[in-house]
């Protein structure tokens, strides 16, 4: 196990950049695991990086993908949580060793946890950068208390459609922004009490709190319904970036992965039986077409790689 089939760029720009590439397979210290990748996620995070936009990194060739799904192929001797065999999914930002669209990755031993029980490879390749952002907004960001009114601001992407249910799960009562009619069926679906098109002016009001993941003219509406007092989040990397509002808390935040992380996304997961709707299924040297597929925009579901 020398080498490996990796999908990388050379340089920054489109979709034609990302390229199979024979590479050597990462070698890991004594606090990592080597996993055997099954399924890759695939998300505009990873067309930014590959446009160089938000790369942390200039050194080529540059692996994509930040998170996935597999099974325990090597484990550091310092590592007692794994060992070789078990099924497992991380995610992992920026990792110096390489990223998930590739046969094998090399990942921190605190960024990988067992797959729950109720997912499969896809599913589980498919949810961890999505669900952790997802939960950490409702509970970390917005401490979502049972009879809130809660906006989730483009409930039908791929964070919202989690966001949302796991906001049910807490006992809100969620608002829901969506695009498009097939937009609003999805999140109608997944159990959003009260559903709009985004981009239309809608009425909601004396809202208790605002878990926004897109931008603009839409998100100043969602603000407006916003009690006195109100609180309103959003990940970093949200576009525009929201104006702080007088009376109105503001918090953007980051998803963290974490040993507690991923066990309190496992009960999450459990506790609203969480559905997690897939887009499209990709062969790994197929990575070009899933990011013009995102890239086009109106993707319902997560779209993801099958290494």
């Amino acid at each position: 196990m020398k080498s490996m089939r990796a999908v990388a760029i050379d340089r920054f720009g489109s979709a034609e950049e990302l390229v199979l590439h024979e590479m050597p397979v990462p070698k890991i210290s004594a606090q990592e695991v080597l996993i055997d990748i099954d399924t890759a996620g695939v998300g505009l995070w990873d067309a930014r990086t590959r446009s160089g936009k938000w790369a942390e990194s200039e050194e080529f060739p540059l692996i994509l993908g930040v998170d996935g799904s597999g099974t325990v192929a090597e484990v550091g001797a310092q590592v007692k949580r794994f060992k070789k065999g078990d099924r497992v999914y991380s995610y992992s930002y920026g990792s110096p060793k390489g990223g998930f669209y590739a046969e094998y990755v090399a990942v921190a031993a605190s960024k990988v946890a067992p797959i729950p029980s109720p997912l499969d490879f896809v599913q589980a390749g498919a949810v961890p950068t999505i669900g952790l952002t997802a939960l950490q907004g409702v509970d970390d960001a917005l401490h979502i208390e049972p009879d809130e009114r809660v906006i989730i601001h483009g409930a039908s992407g791929n964070v919202g459609m989690l966001a949302l249910q796991f906001a049910k799960a807490r006992g809100a009562r969620v608002l829901a922004t969506a695009s498009g009619s097939d937009g609003i069926d999805l999140v109608r679906r997944l159990g959003a009490d009260e559903v709009v098109d985004g981009r239309r002016e809608f009425d909601f009001d004396d809202v208790d709190a605002v878990l926004a993941f897109v931008g603009g003219k839409e998100l100043t509406r969602c603000l407006d319904a916003l009690r006195k007092g109100g609180r309103m989040a959003y990940p970093n990397g949200v576009e525009p970036e929201p104006r702080r509002r007088k009376g109105i808390r503001m918090k953007a935040y980051d998803a963290i992965p974490g040993v507690r992380e991923f066990q309190r996304f496992e009960r999450a997961i459990e506790e609203a039986s969480l559905q997690i709707p897939i887009a499209a299924i990709f062969k790994l040297e197929d990575a070009a077409d899933a990011h013009r597929m995102l890239e086009k925009g109106h993707v319902l579901g997560k779209v993801v790689l099958r290494v």
